[in-house]
C-alpha cells in the first residue's frame, strides 16, 4: 500500500467533509459523501439509512468468523468557525470543531485496503454514526431493526485528543469517559405585580438556593469516585421591571465516571430539587436530557489496541483516570466488547469545540494504520 498516496486522498476527503458540516440528525449530505466514496471500493453491502442518518459499510471476510466493527461519527457543531483557510465551513454557524471530519476520514481510509485484500474470516463493519453530540445517535443504531444484521463481536472507536503528542494512542482499561446528562427544572409559582410580590410566588429564592446546592453535591461523601454538576443556563421570569417572576428553568449538566455515582446523583439531585419545590410552594418538574453512559473499555480490546500502537510504532499513553467529557460510544462498550483509544492531536493543538479548531491532517493515516492492525490481529 502506498501510505503517502493514502493519506493525500484522505487528507482531500477530509477537507470537504469539514466544508460541508451537519448538525445531529440533519448529516444527510455527509452520508451521502461517505456512500459515494465507499462505493469505489466494492464493499459487500451497505446499510443506510440506520438509526437516523446512519452508514454501516461491510466487508465480508473469505470464511466465516467474528464481525469487528469500526465506529466513528457524522455530525457537527453549532459553532461558528473562525478560521480563514480554504476549506473553511461553508455554514456560517455549523463547523466540525470535534474532529469527526477527522474520524472520517480515518474509518474511510480501510475500505481501499479492505477492497483490495479482504478478511481471511469473518466480517469488518465501518460505522458512520449520527447524532453522537446529542448522546442520541448510538442507541437509535443499535435499537434500528437493521443493526440485528451486523450484530458485532467487538467494537472499536477513537477520538482525537488536543494537548497530546500527534499520533501518541491513549488508552485505559475499565472506565475510558464519563457518563454525563443533562437536567432541566422548571419550576412555577405566580406572578404578582413587582410593587406586591408578597401576593404572587416567585421561584427566584428557589433558584438561589439551588444553584450553589446543586453545585456542592459532588462533594458528598458518598461518591466513589469523580461527579460534577454544572449549572449552565438559568431563566428567572420576564423582562419586565413590573411583574415578579412566576415561572423559572434551572439547567445543569451532570457528570461522574462511572455509571453507578451517576445514579446516584440523579436520586440526589431530583430529591434535592423537589424539596426546594416544597419549601417554597413551587410546582416543579424534572427533565433529563443527552443522557451518555459512561464508556468502559473491555480488557481484551485494550490489549488489542495497545498491541496494534506497538506494532506502528506509535507513543502509547497508560491514563490513571477516565476523561471528563462524554461519548456515546458507552452505549456500545454496555453491549458488545469493545474499548475506545484517544490519538494525541498535537501538545498545543486548539482544545475540542473551540472555534479555531481543526482537525490535524497529519494523524489520520495514523487512526487507519491503527484500526487497520486491530482488525487483521481479530480477523487474519
Amino acid at each position: 500500500m502506498d501510505w503517502e498516496k493514502l493519506a493525500l486522498s484522505l487528507r482531500d476527503f477530509r477537507r470537504k467533509l469539514h466544508q460541508h458540516p451537519e448538525l445531529s440528525g440533519q448529516e444527510k449530505k455527509t452520508a451521502a459523501a461517505i456512500i459515494a466514496f465507499a462505493e469505489s471500493f466494492h464493499p459487500d453491502r451497505i446499510h443506510y439509512p440506520l438509526g437516523g442518518e446512519g452508514v454501516a459499510i461491510v466487508f465480508n471476510g473469505t470464511s466465516t468468523g467474528p464481525a469487528v466493527l469500526i465506529r466513528c461519527d457524522l455530525d457537527a457543531l453549532p459553532i461558528a468557525e473562525i478560521n480563514d483557510f480554504p476549506h473553511r465551513s461553508v455554514s456560517a454557524q455549523v463547523s466540525h470543531k470535534c474532529g469527526h471530519d477527522g474520524h472520517m476520514a480515518i474509518v474511510s481510509g480501510l475500505m481501499p485496503l479492505l477492497g483490495r485484500q479482504r478478511p481471511q474470516k469473518g466480517k469488518v463493519v465501518l460505522l458512520f454514526q449520527p447524532a453522537e453530540e446529542t448522546g442520541s445517535g448510538a442507541l437509535k443504531v443499535i435499537n434500528d431493526l437493521n443493526f440485528r444484521d451486523i450484530s458485532p463481536d467487538m467494537v472499536f472507536a477513537l477520538h482525537n485528543l488536543p494537548g497530546f503528542e500527534k499520533g501518541a494512542v491513549v488508552v485505559k482499561n475499565d472506565a475510558f469517559a464519563s457518563a454525563s446528562k443533562g437536567m432541566i427544572i422548571t419550576l412555577n409559582g405566580k406572578t404578582s405585580h413587582a410593587a406586591e410580590p408578597e401576593y404572587g410566588i416567585s421561584p427566584a429564592l428557589a433558584v438561589a438556593e439551588l444553584i450553589p446546592a446543586l453545585t456542592k453535591l459532588p462533594q458528598s461523601a458518598v461518591f466513589s469516585d469523580f461527579t460534577l454538576v454544572t449549572i449552565v443556563h438559568a431563566l428567572i421570569g420576564e423582562r419586565a421591571f413590573g411583574t415578579s417572576p412566576g415561572h423559572a428553568r434551572l439547567m445543569a449538566t451532570l457528570r461522574a465516571a462511572n455509571d453507578s455515582d451517576m445514579a446516584v446523583m440523579t436520586d440526589r439531585a431530583t430529591e434535592m430539587v423537589n424539596n426546594v419545590a416544597t419549601r417554597h410552594k413551587l410546582k416543579v418538574m424534572v427533565e433529563w436530557v443527552e443522557e451518555f453512559p459512561a464508556t468502559v473499555n473491555h480488557p481484551e480490546c485494550v490489549s488489542l489496541i495497545v498491541s496494534a500502537a506497538k506494532e506502528n510504532s506509535l507513543e502509547l499513553q497508560q491514563m490513571a483516570q477516565p476523561f471528563r467529557w462524554s461519548e456515546d460510544f458507552g452505549h456500545f462498550t454496555h453491549q458488545f466488547k469493545g474499548a475506545m483509544f484517544g490519538l494525541g492531536s498535537g501538545k498545543n493543538h486548539p482544545q475540542l469545540h473551540h472555534p479555531d479548531y481543526d482537525f490535524p491532517d497529519e494523524i489520520i493515516i495514523d487512526g487507519t494504520k491503527m484500526f487497520y492492525s486491530i482488525i487483521l490481529k481479530i480477523l487474519s
